[in-house]
């Protein structure tokens, strides 16, 4: 179901999705692999590199102060993922600000540890 959803979603793109994937994709971001509409059951995020741990949302005015996106974030949260939300507006208006905050974000996320149950580090 979720997979279905997402593929809806990246047929039906927003303005500033589109905007914003068009400077994320092909690692454009400092070499960063983003991928759009991912199912983090039972959510679909905007964007996520899957590598830096960081979910970018973008959203619109029907989630301003909107209870449901909180519990959203936290439970995105909860499962070891840094959350960064941009209004739709910021993104069409300021595209080269919000760049800037994701390129910062990017940078102070550490990558993530080798497992060595994996045989990953050794």
């Amino acid at each position: 179901m979720a997979s279905t959803n997402a593929r809806r979603l990246r047929q039906n793109p927003t303005d500033a999705e589109i905007r914003l994937w068009f400077r994320l994709r092909r690692k454009q971001m400092d070499g960063h692999r983003f991928r759009r509409q991912v199912p983090i059951e039972p959510y679909i995020a905007d964007f996520v590199c899957l590598e830096r741990c960081l979910i970018i949302e973008v959203d619109d005015g029907q989630h301003s102060d909107n209870a449901a996106d909180d519990r959203r974030t936290a439970w995105l949260e909860r499962q070891g993922f840094r959350v960064l939300r941009f209004w739709n507006n910021d993104v069409l208006g300021n595209t080269e600000g919000v760049l800037m905050v994701i390129q910062r974000s990017l940078a102070a996320t550490p990558p993530p540890r080798p497992s060595p149950a994996r045989g990953e580090g050794k």
